[in-house]
């Protein structure tokens, strides 16, 4: 799907280098026109307003020709009556910045305001795309149905877990026999470089399909590979140690079956069952987390490390296919490209069992988890995620939501 190494860096516009240029433009065009009308003895209200309008009609102009077309995190540029709001926002804080600082000479009293201005900016847009994203993601798409021969496979990432595979294997088939007749529920375990007979286990215990990573390359890459040789309608993944009860994935299978792209766990919410509490410092970690990926996420998850999602065949493909994380912060990659596709997502309370015996370290894999957070901020800013190419997922029947919850019906 995303064609050899190096064709989505080259399909897809670098639009953060492009936008820096616009605004720097924009911004030049502001301070200069505000200087030479101001230099000509015009009020300093009347030359920074003439000049904020002037660059505003150029920043538009160039955002909406060159940086952002096409581009769902940033549908609030095709949208004239919001991107006039934001501007408007940002260049009352410029003007009031600019004339309050008459006793400084004009350059400075205009960087101070242009800065001012700046943060407001920021701000408002960011606050415009978490609206439009969590408006956009809070509806069934109701798409026909996604492809697979079963009804629900059941990816689990297994590493060194010789010692429960086959009871993990067993539960899983025990607690979801409601879901169907043989071969309704299909099971993949993913050995990720075990040192120890995971594999062996796992195929003597029954799993239908059982691959074999031959090093270990983290929970990320092996989710990956199982997502890629399952066969299910639905695709969900839980942890080898079923710290969720895989009874609970019913209702996940449920949630997709309604028409969501995407079902996440939410350890937070408040129907959520916790039977045994994880250590304090692993609690604190994960919220570290959660509050980490604010920076980069737009649709204000409370828990995105959960481990225990499902998702339609076909989405979990594109969503999985295009990513670039192995580690934990797999799952941070993952609902970051379902916000770039405008995809639909159900947060669902999950009962939890926390198991003494994971292999998850909390200062260790959280650091690692912080550093891919950066690295899949730098990859999205410079255009590194392919875009969703027409046609590749069924024809929703909702139509694309603008800021304010209007609809236009506009393709994505």
């Amino acid at each position: 799907m995303n064609g050899p190494p190096g064709d989505s860096h080259q399909a897809i516009r670098p639009r953060a280098r492009r936008f820096a240029l616009v605004g720097l433009f924009a911004t030049s065009v502001d301070v200069g026109i505000t200087l030479i009308l101001t230099e000509a003895g015009l009020p300093r209200a009347a030359a920074d307003a003439i000049a904020l309008l002037v660059a505003a009609a150029v920043s538009f102009a160039l955002h909406r020709r060159y940086t952002l077309r096409g581009d769902n995190l940033d549908r609030w540029i095709r949208r004239p009556v919001v991107f006039v709001a934001v501007a408007s926002a940002a260049a009352i804080v410029d003007l009031l910045v600019y004339v309050s600082l008459s006793t400084l000479d004009p350059l400075p009293a205009k960087i101070v305001a242009v800065l001012a201005a700046a943060v407001i900016r920021a701000l408002t847009h960011r606050a415009v795309l978490f609206r439009a994203v969590q408006h956009g993601q809070s509806s069934p798409s109701n798409r026909s149905s996604s492809p697979g021969d079963c009804r629900l496979s059941v990816v689990v990432p297994a590493y060194c877990e010789e010692a429960r595979i086959a009871a993990t294997i067993d539960t899983i088939r025990t607690e979801l026999a409601s879901i169907g007749g043989p071969g309704a529920v299909e099971v993949v375990v993913v050995d990720d470089g075990s040192g120890d007979r995971t594999a062996e286990v796992a195929e003597r215990a029954g799993a239908d399909v059982v691959v074999v990573q031959p090093r270990n390359r983290g929970k990320g890459a092996a989710v990956r590979v199982g997502i890629a040789a399952s066969s299910g309608r639905t695709v969900a993944y839980t942890d080898a140690d079923l710290a969720y009860p895989p009874r609970q994935l019913i209702g996940f299978v449920d949630a997709i079956e309604q028409g969501w792209d995407a079902a996440i766990g939410n350890r937070y919410h408040e129907d959520t069952v916790t039977v045994t509490e994880t250590s304090r410092l692993r609690s604190v970690g994960s919220r570290a987390v959660n509050a980490a990926t604010n920076i980069l996420l737009l649709g204000n998850y409370r828990d995105t490390q959960c481990g225990c999602k499902a998702f339609r065949s076909d989405v979990a493909r594109i969503v999985t296919e295009a990513g670039i994380i192995d580690g934990f912060a797999f799952d941070i990659e993952v609902l970051h490209l379902i916000e770039r596709h405008a995809l639909s997502l159900r947060e669902m309370p999950v009962q939890v069992v926390n198991s003494g015996s994971s292999t998850v370290s909390a200062v260790r894999d959280g650091l690692r988890v912080g550093r891919d957070i950066l690295r899949i901020r730098r990859r999205s800013n410079r255009g590194g995620y392919p875009k969703l190419p027409p046609g590749v997922l069924p024809v929703s029947g909702s139509a694309d939501v603008d800021a304010s919850g209007r609809t236009d019906g506009s393709p994505n």
